[in-house]
């Protein structure tokens, strides 16, 4: 593992511990209820778009295990999550509707479905990237990236990232490399020279074997033993934390 000229960084799991908040759906079901009001539409109970939105959720994520055996995934539109995935059996205005409306509604749904929490050490670990001339960046699969860029700048993390690729903004999803090589393309650099670390076997560990990066990290979250299936590709090292990343990157400064 040679030092890195660039650290790209998954979010959730690495950056931040997410924890499921138990009403999101009951709140957003509440919120689009209230969108449909305003249009004039009143043929939809409340629990009727709660089950769909709950519904819909699961749908995406037994999708996004899907594509995690697809050599080149490209990511689901915020508009095609709720007018197939939520919204498939309503009537057309009430569909059409949650169709226009639809980054908004990807917005607060990233918003209200998890409690987020900055891992320990991150801070630390960004700080010494740059006094080492290491280049910290986000890769990372997203609903809705604005959520995560609007975390990153309440916690003033913005401004110590060059760069954040998220797969809604861009069309593509890991373990499709090209997510990786697009943050090493706005970094000016070959992925041969970076590291990336994230906290899944299928979709980072894989995706950082496809790109070619010089070195794929493991570091462990709640996520890392959800594997929907067994992989080939394994990492170069894992770690258990920022801290423990920290200490990893100062083996090779030393």
């Amino acid at each position: 593992m040679i030092g890195p000229k660039a650290l790209l960084l998954d979010f959730g799991g690495v950056i931040v511990d997410a924890v499921k908040r138990q009403t999101w759906a009951a709140e957003l079901a509440a919120e689009v209820g209230d969108l449909l009001g305003r249009a004039g539409f009143d043929g939809l109970a409340l629990e009727e778009i709660e089950s769909d939105i709950r519904a819909g959720a699961r749908a995406d994520g037994y999708w996004k295990d899907s594509t995690s055996r697809q050599l080149a995934p490209e990511e689901m539109t915020h508009r095609r999550f709720w007018a197939d995935f939520v919204a498939a059996d309503w009537p057309d205005q009430a569909r059409w509707l949650v169709s226009a409306e639809a980054t908004a509604l990807c917005r607060r749904m990233g918003e209200l479905r998890s409690e987020r929490k900055l891992r320990a050490g991150t801070e630390d670990l960004l700080a010494a990237c740059w006094a080492h001339g290491v280049t910290p960046a986000v890769v990372s699969n997203a609903l809705c990236g604005t959520v995560h860029r609007d975390y990153l700048a309440g916690n003033g993390l913005d401004r110590r990232l060059a760069v954040q690729v998220y797969s809604d903004e861009v069309g593509v999803r890991k373990p499709n490399p090209e997510m990786i090589w697009i943050a090493c393309r706005a970094l000016g650099v070959d992925p041969a020279q970076v590291w990336y670390v994230g906290d899944t076997y299928d979709r980072d560990v894989v995706c950082g074997a496809r790109a070619g990066v010089g070195a794929t990290v493991l570091m462990f979250s709640r996520s890392t033993e959800k594997i929907p299936y067994k992989v080939r590709q394994s990492p170069q090292a894992t770690v258990e934390d920022p801290h423990g990343l920290l200490s990893l990157l100062e083996e090779r400064w030393t």
